[in-house]
C-alpha cells in the first residue's frame, strides 16, 4: 500500500502499451484510463455533482491556486473539506498551483525557494513554495496531491528546460519531505520540454524519491501533436509499472487515445467542458459546430446512441439554444461532451481487456478524419476563464 493509495495493474494490451488498472484512493476506485473533469474553482462550470455522476465521472480535478485566491484554503478547510464544500463523495486531485507560475511568467519572480507572483483576483501577492503548496492541498483534503513544478513554454532554449526541470526535481524533494496526511497521495509531475534525454533523467530523478503516482507536465502548450506523443513515448519507459500515469492537461480525443496506446492512464482537460459552452459537440462521427447552418433543420440528435440529456433533442433545437443565448445550451453540450470522454475511455477499458485496443483506437480515428468539421478547441471570446487548471490545456 502505498501513501494515500494504491495501483493493481489488471490487464496489459497484447498490441500496444495500453493498461486496464485500477486505483483505490480512501474515498474509492477509478478504474483507468480514467478522464477527470476540470473544476478548477470547486465546480465543474455549469454542473451540479448529479450530472457528473450520471455523465460517467469518478474522480475530479480542482485548482490549490484558484482556491486559494477565492475563499481560501483555510475556509474550504472550515467547510469540512473539499469533498464537503463541493457535496462530491468520490476522489478529488488538486493540480498544485505550477500552471500560474506558468500563464504568469511575465509577472513572476521564480527563485530557488519559491514563486512569487500578483492575484489575477484582486492584485495581492502570491508567495507559492513547495511546502506551501502541499500546506494548502493538505488543508483542502483532496485524495490525490501535486507537487509544484515548474513548467516552462515550448519551443524553449534547452538551458531555460533544462533549469526549470532540475528546480521541479528539487521542489518535488522538498514536497514529499514535506508532506503528512497519510490518506493524502503525492504524486510527481515530470518536466523537460521536448528534449528526450531530460524527461528521461527528470523521471529517472523523481523515481527515486519514490512518489505513489507519477505525471508528464509541461505538453500542449505548443508543440505537434506528433512532438507530444514521442516525448510520451520517450518518459514512459523510465516511470516505474506500479505506479499510475497522468498526462496533465490532454486534451482532444485522438490524444486521450493515442496516449492511452503509449501507457497513460489519467487524463484532465477543459476541452470537453470549454468547447461545450462554445457550441462544439464532440460525437463518434466527428466534432459537430452547432452553430454552422447546416443545423438549423437537422431534426437528429448529436448522437444515435448517446444517452446522455442533449441527445433527447434534435440538432436544431440545440442551435436554436445557442443562437438564443439561453443557459441550457452551454450546460447541454458540456454535459454531453463529458459523457462522450467517459464513454470513449469506458470503451477503451473494455477494449484493453479483451486485447482489441488497436483496432477500437484505429476505428475511432478513422470515423473522425473523415469529419468534414475541425475539433480543435474554441475560443472563449477573450474573456478570462479560470477553469484550466494546467499548463497543458
Amino acid at each position: 500500500m502505498l501513501p494515500g493509495c494504491s495501483f493493481r495493474l489488471r490487464h496489459a494490451d497484447a498490441a500496444t502499451g495500453a493498461r486496464r488498472a485500477t486505483l483505490t484512493t480512501p474515498r474509492g476506485d477509478v478504474e483507468t484510463p480514467a478522464f477527470m473533469p476540470v473544476g478548477t474553482v470547486g465546480t465543474v462550470k455549469g454542473l451540479c455533482i448529479d450530472q457528473l455522476c450520471t455523465a460517467g465521472a469518478q474522480i475530479l480535478l480542482a485548482n490549490t491556486y484558484h482556491l486559494t485566491l477565492r475563499p481560501g484554503a483555510e475556509v474550504v478547510e472550515e467547510l469540512g473539506g473539499l469533498h464537503r464544500f463541493m457535496a462530491w463523495d468520490g476522489p478529488i486531485l488538486t493540480d498544485s498551483g505550477g500552471f500560474q507560475i506558468f500563464s504568469l511568467a511575465q509577472q513572476a519572480e521564480i527563485t530557488e525557494e519559491q514563486a512569487t507572483f500578483r492575484s489575477h483576483v484582486d492584485g495581492r501577492v502570491i508567495e507559492l513554495s513547495p511546502e506551501r503548496a502541499v500546506d494548502i492541498q493538505q488543508q483542502l483534503g483532496s485524495d490525490i496531491a501535486m507537487v509544484l513544478d515548474h513548467a516552462v513554454a515550448l519551443p524553449n532554449e534547452r538551458a531555460v528546460v533544462e533549469d526549470a526541470m532540475h528546480r521541479t526535481v528539487r521542489w518535488a524533494r522538498r514536497c514529499r519531505e514535506h508532506a503528512t496526511r497519510t490518506d493524502q497521495a503525492l504524486f510527481a509531475i515530470v518536466q523537460g520540454g521536448l528534449e528526450a534525454d531530460l524527461r528521461i533523467a527528470c523521471a529517472e530523478e523523481l523515481r527515486q524519491i519514490d512518489f505513489p503516482g507519477y505525471a508528464i507536465g509541461g505538453l500542449s502548450v505548443g508543440e505537434t501533436p506528433a512532438q507530444m506523443y514521442a516525448t510520451i513515448e520517450a518518459t514512459l519507459p523510465a516511470l516505474p509499472d506500479d505506479r499510475p500515469r497522468y498526462l496533465m492537461g490532454v486534451g482532444r480525443p485522438q490524444d486521450l487515445l493515442e496516449a492511452v496506446a503509449r501507457g497513460v492512464d489519467l487524463f484532465d482537460c477543459v476541452i470537453p467542458t470549454r468547447n461545450g459552452r462554445n457550441a462544439l459537440a464532440y460525437t463518434g462521427e466527428g466534432p459537430r459546430r452547432l452553430r454552422n447552418q447546416r443545423y438549423q433543420r437537422d431534426p437528429k440528435p448529436l448522437d444515435e446512441d448517446c444517452p446522455c440529456p442533449a441527445c433527447r433533442h434534435s440538432r436544431g433545437y440545440l442551435r436554436h439554444l445557442f443562437l438564443s443565448r439561453e443557459m441550457l445550451g452551454p450546460v447541454l453540450l458540456s454535459l454531453h461532451n463529458l459523457t462522450f470522454y467517459h464513454r470513449l475511455l469506458a470503451g477503451a477499458r473494455r477494449a484493453i481487456e479483451e486485447d482489441r485496443f488497436d483496432a477500437y483506437r484505429r476505428q475511432k480515428l478513422q470515423n473522425w478524419e473523415t469529419s468534414t468539421e475541425d475539433g480543435g478547441e474554441e475560443p472563449d471570446g477573450g474573456t478570462p476563464d479560470v477553469e484550466s487548471a494546467g499548463p497543458r490545456k
